[in-house]
């Protein structure tokens, strides 16, 4: 038989070889064909008396990336059809789907051949389960080699028998760390854990595969045969009873059960590991086919994987204009904490970098601050020594602005100050080439205004860093008025290359993430006035799905800059642009009682040393009178975060600061972590009703201030329940 995605060949023992290569795809994903193709190998392999077993592999770099997720779309937008003329029709019939990779699957491992997966690369999600149902895995012990089942992170969970063979291979307590945190593992660490029956180079990964199979390796699973024993005990047991009241009190202190992919992932284990393996997957594929009708995960999977996909192959990049060679990037401020960060991604991307500030002692502070990136990072098993040689050489410190010269793109990344970044632009033009692209990393003062320090407007554009550089996955690319398409072009492809989502943004003051980011906080500010006890306040933002409360996020971002930004406001738009309730609070912080946040060890919260963990300032206590905790309502609390924050994204989008309902979604979650489970900002407005959101938003505005009044795009889409998604539409497809 011929295959598409698959080439197979068997050798003169016997032993099938089934390399997976997708055509025309940078990673093998599990569709419909692909599925249809591995039926036909698994009958193929079953069926021939002369083939004692195969070996499944990759010709890609990596071995695969999962489930189509487009194909999940697909199918639940046919489910949400048929679900209007027959409910019970179509619930049965998203359960059928929902059973085919995992009836595949336990196909093959039942069929009385031996299967080996060679894991030359990334296996994770669907294809990392198709690893786990053959009889043996050896991994490659490379550093690109990776496993993990990352879908509890876009609403879902391991639903073709993750959570049914993870925990008969390993100790349960290991077992549901793995599925509910979605992490990869590392070849050494899958090894130690039991996940893969062994490493091998590379080069060597297929024959030692092979000969696990001449060897005699059985073609019955461990949990297929007779007096298998859970590695971790059985449910009702001493070990059960130890771990199962513990593994549920983490997992609801750690997601407030928001998530009904990680709910479902704890009925699973536990309900699974009381059954034999065929009943077990049925009740997994119903926990699945139950969580795909759920809002959380329709708008989770549409966020963080259709969109975030879409954004980083560059939807928004103009296609007129011609791929940028970026071969070298200039950081002004190379030697400061954002400058440093931006060069060690740009030179980590393989792009050379020059790093300028005031002087050649100060610029090589940036190369410092990647050596001790790297070091931590060979530390953990992430990097090599190797990797890092190559990234040192990337970087240049430099005192002078002559070292720009041959730049394709200069960012600038000085202090927060409008006079000092203009300083900076205007002396970095005269020695730029022409047709160099300048940025300003600024975290506030709108484009249009920095461009003008520029000779020539059109090439200068906003690139936002969010802070550390080397861990925030999300980058603000900010048009000026007069910005042009091809710094457009040129600031996507540098995003792109270092790995980053790029958002494009139209220019105003704090641009989009920041504005919701400050009302976050101005919100927090607000409680701590009425007198709700910091705590309260705190752990109803994480309760609300928010990675960091509004005080610690505050102390990170630092008092003092947002004592700076008030100010800074009030300079430019007068003493009724902010609340003098709130300048009266940073104002106290910051001169009364020197609390700048983290770096100086005083904030909102006390940071002793190690190994003490910080904790609530008590002083917070007496600057405001205390409501009784008991008689606040720590619902009302959170729906005020959600709802201060949706109503700043949808006035960013009434005003075209925002035109992409995907970027205003994905940048929400990853800008500063707006309640993943919602889909982001604009999804918790679709998601709840536009009708029923103006309504919560005129309640909170009567009893807690004009900061929650609604904008009049929002007012109108009210009146007839319209939701963003579908009114941009049609902007949505022109963008893309």
């Amino acid at each position: 038989m011929t295959y598409s995605h698959f080439k197979v060949e068997t050798d003169a023992e016997g032993i099938l070889l089934a390399i997976w290569n997708s055509p025309e795809k940078s990673m093998n994903v599990i569709d419909q064909l692909v599925m249809e193709e591995f039926d036909a190998i698994i009958d193929q392999v079953a069926s021939d008396d002369d083939i004692k077993g195969a070996v499944i592999t990759s010709g890609k770099k990596a071995f695969g990336g999962g489930a189509d997720l487009t194909m999940l779309q697909k199918m639940l937008g046919e489910f949400h059809a048929e679900v209007k003329r027959d409910a019970e029709v179509a619930a049965k019939s998203l359960f059928e789907h929902a059973w085919l990779l995992n009836g595949l699957y336990r196909k093959m491992e039942t069929c009385g051949k031996p299967f080996v997966a060679a894991i030359n690369g990334q296996a994770v999600g669907g294809c990392l389960e198709m690893c786990l149902a053959c009889h043996a895995r050896v991994m490659a012990d490379d550093v690109g080699a990776k496993i993990g089942l990352p879908e509890v992170k876009i609403g879902l969970f391991p639903g073709a028998g993750g959570t049914q063979r993870v925990p008969r291979l390993i100790h349960t307590q290991e077992a549901l760390q793995m599925l509910l945190k979605g992490s990869n593992l590392d070849s050494a660490k899958a090894l130690k854990l039991g996940l893969v029956t062994e490493t091998a180079p590379l080069a060597e990964l297929v024959e030692r595969s092979k000969h696990l199979i001449r060897d005699g390796l059985s073609a019955v699973q461990p949990w297929d045969a007779k007096g298998f024993r859970l590695p971790g005990g059985k449910v009702y047991s001493p070990e059960g009873f130890q771990l199962f009241p513990a593994a549920n009190a983490i997992y609801r202190r750690e997601t407030y059960d928001n998530y009904p992919g990680a709910r479902a992932i704890m009925k699973c284990v536990y309900e699974g590991l009381m059954l034999p393996m065929d009943l077990a997957l049925k009740v997994e594929s119903r926990y699945f086919t139950e969580v795909l009708q759920t809002r959380e995960a329709a708008a989770m999977i549409r966020s963080l994987f259709v969109s975030m996909q879409a954004l980083n192959k560059g939807a928004r990049r103009p296609i007129n204009v011609e791929p940028s060679k970026i071969e070298k990037v200039g950081i002004l401020g190379g030697g400061g904490f954002m400058g440093a960060g931006i060069a060690y991604v740009t030179a980590k991307a393989g792009i050379k970098v020059v790093l300028l500030d005031r002087d050649q002692e100060s610029a090589e502070k940036g190369i410092a601050h990647a050596t001790v990136l790297e070091d931590k990072a060979i530390s953990k098993k992430r990097s090599t020594p190797e990797k890092k040689e190559q990234i040192i050489g990337n970087l240049e410190a430099a005192g002078d602005y002559s070292a720009l010269s041959d730049c394709d793109l200069v960012i600038e990344a000085v202090f927060e100050d409008s006079n000092v970044k203009k300083a900076v632009t205007v002396e970095a033009a005269k020695h730029m080439k022409t047709g160099a692209v300048f940025a300003s990393n600024t975290s506030t003062i709108p484009i249009t205004g920095l461009a003008r320090n520029y000779p020539t407007v059109n090439r200068f554009i906003g690139i936002h860093f969010f802070s550390p550089v080397d861990r925030m996955m999300l980058t603000e690319i900010i048009m000026g008025e007069e910005t042009g398409d091809e710094a457009l072009a040129t600031a996507i492809d540098f995003v792109q290359a270092i790995r980053k989502t790029p958002i494009v943004v139209n220019d105003t003051r704090g641009f989009y993430i920041n504005r919701m980011v400050l009302l976050y906080m101005s919100e927090a500010y607000n409680m701590l006035i009425e007198g709700v006890p910091a705590a309260m306040i705190e752990n109803a933002a994480r309760m609300a799905g928010m990675p960091v409360g509004p005080l610690a996020l505050n102390d990170e971002i630092a008092i003092d800059l947002s004592h700076k930004i008030l100010h800074q406001t009030i300079k430019d738009l007068g003493d009724k642009a902010v609340d003098p309730r709130h300048v009266e609070l940073v104002d106290a912080m910051v001169e009364k009682h020197e609390r700048l946040g983290r770096k100086n060890g005083k904030g909102f919260y006390d940071y002793p040393d190690k190994p003490a963990k910080k904790h609530l300032w008590l002083g917070l206590r007496e600057m405001f009178t205390q409501q009784n905790p008991d008689e606040i309502d720590v619902d009302e609390l959170q729906n005020r975060f959600h709802a201060i924050i949706a109503l700043e994204a949808a006035r960013c989008v009434e005003e075209g600061v925002v035109t992409d309902m995907r970027e205003a979604d994905v940048g929400s979650i990853l800008g500063f972590g707006f309640a993943p489970f919602t889909g982001g900002a604009i999804s918790y407005i679709d998601g709840l009703g536009t009708k029923a959101f103006v309504e919560l938003c005129n309640a909170f505005a009567k009893k807690y201030g004009p900061q929650f009044k609604v904008n009049k795009l929002l007012s109108d889409m009210a009146k007839n329940d319209e939701r963003f998604y579908d009114r941009f539409e049609m902007a949505e497809k022109t963008a893309a």
